[in-house]
């Protein structure tokens, strides 16, 4: 699984930022049960169709698929889609320059996979810090905890639609969100001036070392060089900008909480017993039985 996970990182090398993203994406949906892996069928439309999740690199599933089709010919039939994608995102997470944390095994992989339960349940870049906080908190997680998760924004992009009302026509007096390093913005501006008729477009969430994992993310934001509205909000928000503040100063602090954070957000909801089972047709994508 190893040489698989770091192969494929070589050849492709968003493969770990597309994979934290894809593993965020699973556990809070269903718990950590590699829902979110399965294709819809004519009878459901699974998870990863739903409107947020079209965007998920494929690169995220493609390591998970290259690992369990190894694991499938060496120990058929053992090891769950759901322990996979916690151990490549840790994996990925620490090749990049990321903490290593422990990844406890033993998932099962969900039987229900539905894409009505992903709007409202998952962050979105146009939410209110107040709307980001609850979905963190009837999940358990402390407000540390979501800034933490959130400097997972080190590594990886967004799509130009995502963060264009900031920076196009914000209001009469501005062409950006004044929270946005003018120099910035305009950079911003001409990155995705053509993001209307290719939606494919995107930027760096961390314009300075993207694909390290480290703490520049929080050093951006008192900086105005943050990508998303909550960036910007999040450094303001008197909630959450004394943990930015502190991940910006002690990079040390951030590796301890995002590990940390990771671990605990890696139990969530997690399936074992009956209520799992072990994909095992040679693909994380199919469930073996037909899906609830």
């Amino acid at each position: 699984m190893q040489d698989t996970i770091t192969n494929k990182q070589i050849t492709s090398p968003t493969t770990a930022a597309a994979t934290l993203r894809l593993f965020f994406h699973d556990c809070f949906i269903e718990g950590c049960d590699a829902s979110v892996l399965v294709s819809s069928t004519p009878f459901n439309e699974a998870e990863r169709d739903a409107d947020m999740n079209l965007s998920l690199p494929g690169d995220g599933f493609d390591v998970v698929v290259r690992a369990k089709t190894a694991l499938e010919l060496a120990c058929p039939g053992v090891v769950s889609c759901a322990d996979i994608l916690a151990v490549a995102t840790r994996d990925l997470v620490t090749m990049v320059g990321g903490p290593f944390y422990k990844v406890p095994l033993g998932r099962r992989d969900g039987l229900v996979s539905r894409a009505n339960r992903v709007e409202g349940n998952l962050p979105r870049p146009t939410m209110s810090i107040s709307q980001i906080i609850s979905i963190f908190a009837v999940r358990g997680f402390s407000v540390q905890e979501m800034v933490a998760l959130s400097g997972a924004h080190t590594i990886g992009f967004s799509h130009c639609k995502e963060f264009s009302s900031g920076i196009y026509n914000y209001s009469r007096s501005s062409q950006s969100n004044p929270s946005y390093n003018p120099r910035f913005a305009e950079g911003l501006r001409k990155a995705c001036s053509d993001y209307q008729k290719n939606p494919t477009l995107s930027v760096f969430n961390d314009i300075m070392t993207p694909n390290k994992f480290d703490n520049m993310y929080f050093q951006n934001l008192p900086k105005g060089l943050g990508l998303l509205a909550t960036d910007h909000t999040m450094a303001t928000d008197p909630r959450t900008r004394q943990f930015t503040d502190l991940y910006a100063k002690n990079q040390s602090a951030f590796f301890e909480a995002f590990g940390r954070a990771m671990e605990k957000l890696g139990l969530y909801g997690i399936k074992t017993g009956r209520r799992g089972e072990i994909r095992r047709r040679g693909s994380c994508l199919m469930r073996i039985g037909i899906l609830a």
